[in-house]
This record gives structure tokens, C-alpha cells and sequence, in this order.
């Protein structure tokens, strides 16, 4: 009678199967992407991009106070829409219990300037301290100079 040999370990395969990982990765980014964009306060608005903005952390905040102005002139309070005259009674309504009386704006960057100038001055009539216009920064190469180009000098030399 013959010993029987048994060759399983040659049989094991020792390859990472990474389908299912890729599979789960593709879910959460998907998750992520859906949830994101809910995740502003606010009303979206394409604000101005400036190259030395001041960062405003509190603007951040839960319980801070946002108002939005759009391109087309509608002014938001949070995620309501309200009219520049009710605006005052507004803020003065959610400014009564708080010791910080910070209210931050973000406009449109193509908002009239008056628009704006109507919302800062009706927010200062509720009694508000400090009023902090929220800008973007602006990418790093956008709008560079460009490149001087060899051999055109402050010197030009002329044929004689």
C-alpha cells in the first residue's frame, strides 16, 4: 500500500482579491458626494474671490448668523428669503439673548453695490457690533501676469 501525499498548500492562492474593497470605496465616495453639498449653511452664492482674505472661523459656527444676498437682488436670512426692510427686525429678533452680536454677509460677486450697502447699514440698525463680509480665496495662478518674454527689455534697441 502507498502513502497518499496530499498537495493542498500548493493550491492556495495567496492574491489579494481587491474588488470588493474597490466596491465599497466607490459607495462611500458616492455617499460623500450626495452629502457634501447639504452639509452648507445657508443659501449657495458664488462669492468674490480675493488673493489675502481674513479667516472668519466663526462664520462657521452653527449658531451664526448669515445673511446671503443674491445676483439678482433677493436677501436671505439663513435659508429664508426676506425683504431689506423686515431684515432689521429680523436681526434684532435673533440678537436679543446673545452676547455676540456678529452677523456675517456673503454676496454674489456680480451683486449691485447698493444691494450690499442696503443690507450692512440695515444690520447696523439692529444693533449689530461687527459685521463680516465673507469672501473665497482665490486660486493660486489665477489671473498671474505673464511671463516676460526674453529680449524685450526696458532698453529696446533700434537700427540706427
Amino acid at each position: 500500500m502507498a502513502l497518499a501525499t496530499r498537495n493542498v498548500g500548493s493550491a492556495v492562492n495567496s492574491n489579494i482579491n481587491v474588488t470588493p474593497m474597490v466596491d465599497v470605496m466607490l459607495v462611500l465616495l458616492i455617499i460623500f458626494m450626495v452629502i457634501t453639498p447639504m452639509l452648507q449653511k445657508g443659501v449657495s452664492v458664488d462669492m468674490a474671490k480675493v488673493n489675502n482674505p481674513i479667516p472668519m472661523p466663526d462664520a462657521d459656527k452653527e449658531d451664526a448668523l448669515l445673511v446671503s444676498i443674491m445676483r439678482d437682488g433677493k436677501i436671505y436670512f439663513g435659508t429664508d428669503v426676506v425683504t431689506a426692510d423686515s431684515l432689521t427686525d429680523k436681526v434684532k429678533d435673533r440678537l436679543a439673548n446673545r452676547i455676540d452680536k456678529r452677523v456675517f454677509i456673503k454676496s454674489d460677486a456680480r451683486t449691485k453695490y447698493g444691494s450690499v450697502v442696503d443690507v450692512v447699514d440695515n444690520v447696523r440698525a439692529a444693533g449689530v457690533d461687527d459685521v463680516g463680509l465673507l469672501t473665497e480665496q482665490r486660486k493660486q495662478g489665477a489671473f498671474a501676469s505673464p511671463p516676460p518674454v526674453p529680449g524685450a527689455g526696458a532698453g529696446a534697441k533700434g537700427a540706427k
